[in-house]
């Protein structure tokens, strides 16, 4: 079941968007949160056009000025400019869709641009940082043997959240040191984890069984266990990583606000720092595209001058 749904249209409008919704569930391999997030932008759209009288139109009959009409009405409620690129980005996967399944013949979003918005660079932690927030975590019970194993796998492989609440017990080979993640799309790599984050899985995965003890569900037990479980012996889910890493930073006496993100961008840019190139990088987060990757050649300009030194005839 998709949740935050469009309200239903006297035009069957909603039978478009449910179909869209399912699409991105089931053929992309979306999340949860990407699939909201379409259908948050596809409500407040479907809302404008009801209340512009435009429904009768939708989704054959509309033109680029119901578009910029939208645009305008958002901005007028102080919707940001990230919202509203996003939201055009959500209303070009739609149009874009029904126009591969025949439904509709143009997109009104045909000549409309996203507005220009300032690039954030990623927050990163200094190396020295990470080590005070992974060996904060030093205690004996399973939960901070868990959370240990939860850090080092986070900066150790740079994988995302989602990847790693997902990950099973047979996507680790402690042998090699190697982790398969699924990302986006459902994509799968092969990921080194380095040492430490290989002995911390290991010693979480010799102390899991004992979360376990009296529980049985299918997320703990056969083929597809979940490698990171709950005090419930239920798969951790991205909120409770989240709270984890909250608790973990105050205890470390770190600046609020780090997220798994913030352990993700710090991988890959001490990984540049070092010497990494852009395109093996790219490739061990999982990145489509060299441009996404290239937003961490921000954060580092002491490689980039070392690099210039080295390669530049005058330097």
């Amino acid at each position: 079941m998709i949740a935050q749904q469009p309200s239903r249209g006297g035009n069957g409008s909603d039978h478009f968007i449910e179909h869209f919704l399912s699409y991105l569930t089931s053929e992309r391999g979306c999340s949860p949160h990407t699939t909201k997030a379409y259908a948050e932008d596809l409500t407040a759209f479907l809302a404008f056009v009801a209340e512009q009288g435009e429904l009768p139109r939708f989704p054959n009959r509309l033109d680029r000025l119901v578009i910029r009409g939208f645009l305008a009405d958002q901005t007028e409620k102080g919707t940001g400019k990230r919202t509203l690129s996003r939201r055009l980005s959500g209303l070009r996967s739609f149009f874009k869709f029904l126009m591969k399944r025949k439904l509709v013949e143009t997109s009104p979003l045909d000549g409309i641009h996203n507005p220009k918005t300032p690039k954030a660079l990623p927050k990163c932690l200094s190396e020295n940082d990470v080590k005070k927030l992974v060996e904060v975590v030093s205690g004996a019970h399973w939960m901070d043997v868990r959370d240990r194993g939860i850090l080092e796998l986070l900066y150790g492989a740079g994988v995302r959240v989602s990847e790693l609440v997902g990950t099973n017990l047979e996507d680790f080979d402690a042998e090699r040191g190697l982790l398969l993640v699924r990302g986006k799309g459902k994509k799968e790599r092969m990921l080194p984890v380095g040492n430490c984050a290989t002995a911390s899985l290991r010693t979480w995965i010799a102390r899991r069984p004992e979360v376990l003890r009296g529980k049985t569900t299918t997320e703990t037990t056969g083929p597809q266990s979940a490698v990171f479980v709950n005090r419930f012996g239920t798969r951790l889910d991205v909120r409770s990583v989240r709270r984890i890493i909250s608790k973990r930073q105050e205890e470390a006496g770190l600046p609020p606000g780090i997220t798994p993100h913030t352990l993700r961008h710090s991988y890959a840019t001490h990984m540049l720092d070092r010497g990494a190139d852009l395109r093996s990088v790219q490739e061990l987060l999982g990145h489509s595209s060299l441009s996404t990757t290239q937003i961490y050649t921000h954060l580092t300009p002491t490689r980039l001058k070392n690099v210039y030194n080295a390669a530049h005839p005058k330097a």
